[in-house]
């Protein structure tokens, strides 16, 4: 399925110029024990409906943003840096 989204540095386009990166999870602070490192390396959501995503504009100004993206429609909410 092919849709689009806005890079916050140039603009709406398709998703065939952009690389999903997976789901955006916070770092454990360094003191966190292993478990809590093994969970954010390994382990994902994978939640029906919104999520916050990492995405590269790999075929534009090759940059990394955040997406918040509705996993059911491939709706776009909003993106930012």
């Amino acid at each position: 399925m092919s849709f689009q989204l806005t890079c916050p540095n140039c603009g709406r386009r398709s998703v065939s110029e952009f690389t999903c990166k997976g789901e955006f999870t916070p770092r454990p602070l360094p003191s966190a024990d292993l478990s809590d490192w093994t969970d954010y390396l390994y382990l994902r959501q994978n939640r029906r409906g919104r999520q916050l995503e990492w995405w590269y504009h790999r075929s534009g100004c090759q940059s990394w943003f955040l997406v918040e993206r509705d996993t059911t429609d491939n709706t776009q909410h909003r993106s930012y840096w």
